[in-house]
């Protein structure tokens, strides 16, 4: 009876497998790329390079031949936390002063029109592919061994991966449509391989003695879907929009992760939780105030929708068949962002470049009620600035000074190559919680002031051929 009660009590801790993220509101992350990062994640309507399989696939229909991009966010920071009852204070952060392993972002795109000239299938023309993996949920917090919220948390980390593949195609020289599905899974080589919880025993009935290291694992991949399209009906000339739209659908998807409980290191039993990934709804619009031959201006405005009021409980069903109810009842949220991006067009100072700045702000409110509150989450209204710059160079420059851009000859014939940096502050609202009642431990435990600040760096490399 007493084993039994032991493993009600910490198979609960299951539930707390959704750690904090920078950037995001609830454990999303927007920031994907650095060239969307830079302008606060005002680029579904711009969507203009290949990020665009996770900003708005329908975008792809913009880049010609072959492109690939690849990069990686780094996120430093962390939670200022002081008990409300006692007044003991600790610190948590994201794995160490930058999250480790960083979270990446690849993609891939093709135009057919190769492939349509070759096969003689002018339909083919229209249509683009592109195949994207990044980390649209989650990243890691970690709490001190020997701090106030040990018995609560010590480590919650969710490296899910996101592999979309998607096909975009050209309906019109105004309108784009396109498709995708997104494939949610973990990858051994990526974090713990899997959802992990960490924390140490209270000593309490039930749990094993005071400070021994307990463990929450889980695993799933389950699949999703999204559809977007952009709309320029404002062509300058025929082929530059000076304003565009843009709109992405992100279906819910439902992860089963099964997983073990390990009481200092041995498996105690098995133990699973359905976990909701919510959908989204994103809307944006751009204009170019000013776009001539030697410069452009763009300013957008984006608008995103997250439904996690889907995301109502994380109930644990143990292998003993016991279910412990876990409520979350987490709430749908709004995202408005602002973005801006002035470039200049092969300047006299670096010809045979492009060179672009950017800049943008971000809103938005918590999904996370005080009642079911965790130090896995440390959730908070929040605003986010942004600034960024981006290089491109073009046909007769030299990339780093060394690696020639549209040369040809050789098996290395690149069109372009670009570098893009960006930088974001997240600035959380100070969170009093005074009315935490989760299930089966102490509100005295997690009760207190959360003061939250991430900094997250992005770096993305861009060739084109």
């Amino acid at each position: 009876m007493l084993s039994q009660r032991r493993l009600q009590i910490a198979v609960f801790w299951l539930t707390l497998i959704v750690p904090s993220v920078a950037q995001a509101t609830g454990f999303r992350m927007f920031p994907q790329s650095a060239s969307g990062a830079g302008q606060s994640d005002a680029f579904v309507a711009q969507s203009d390079d290949p990020s665009a399989i996770f900003y708005n696939p329908a975008g792809v229909t913009q880049l010609p031949g072959v492109q690939l991009m690849m990069g990686a966010l780094l996120v430093g920071g962390g939670t200022d936390f002081s008990n409300r009852a006692t007044g003991a204070k600790s610190f948590g952060d994201l794995g160490g002063p930058v999250s480790s392993p960083p979270p990446v972002h690849f993609y891939l795109t093709a135009h057919l029109r190769p492939l349509a000239n070759a096969l003689d299938l002018p339909a083919l023309a229209r249509i683009t592919v592109g195949v994207g993996v990044f980390s649209p949920f989650g990243l890691r917090h970690r709490w001190p061994e020997d701090g106030p919220l040990n018995t609560s948390l010590t480590l919650a980390a969710l490296p899910l991966l996101d592999i979309r593949p998607v096909i975009a195609y050209k309906v019109s020289e105004q309108l784009s449509l396109a498709a995708g599905v997104d494939v949610y899974t973990f990858a051994s080589f990526v974090g713990e391989g899997g959802a992990v919880t960490k924390f140490r025993s209270s000593g309490a009935q039930g749990l094993p003695s005071r400070g021994t290291p307990l463990e929450v694992n889980g695993n799933d991949t389950t699949p999703g879907f999204n559809l977007s399209l952009r709309y320029t009906p404002c062509l300058l000339e025929g082929t530059h929009p000076w304003c565009s739209f843009g709109f992405q659908y992100r279906s819910r998807a439902t992860l089963h992760l099964e997983g073990e409980f390990l009481d200092a290191g041995m498996a105690l039993s098995t133990a699973r939780t359905t976990f909701v990934l919510p959908q989204s709804f994103t809307f944006g619009v751009a204009v170019w105030p000013f776009l001539t031959r030697d410069h452009e201006w763009k300013v957008e405005v984006d608008l995103d929708k997250t439904d996690w009021s889907a995301f109502r409980n994380t109930d644990v069903h143990v292998g003993t068949g016991i279910v412990i109810p876990v409520p979350r009842n987490w709430s749908n949220t709004l995202t408005f962002m602002v973005g801006t991006e002035y470039k200049w067009i092969d300047p006299a100072a670096l010809p045979h470049w492009d060179v672009a700045a950017r800049a943008g702000w971000q809103h938005s409110a918590t999904p996370v009620p005080s009642r079911t509150f965790d130090p896995g989450v440390p959730d908070s209204d929040k605003n986010i600035l942004s600034v960024g710059m981006g290089f491109l160079c073009r046909p007769g420059g030299r990339f780093a000074g060394l690696i020639p851009c549209g040369e040809q000859g050789g098996w290395y014939r690149p069109s372009a190559i670009s570098l893009d940096l960006a930088y974001q502050a997240a600035i959380y609202d100070t969170r009093h919680i005074a009315d935490n009642r989760p299930p089966l431990t102490l509100p005295a435990v997690v009760n207190g002031t959360y003061t939250t600040l991430h900094h997250a760096g992005l770096v993305t490399l861009r060739i084109n051929f």
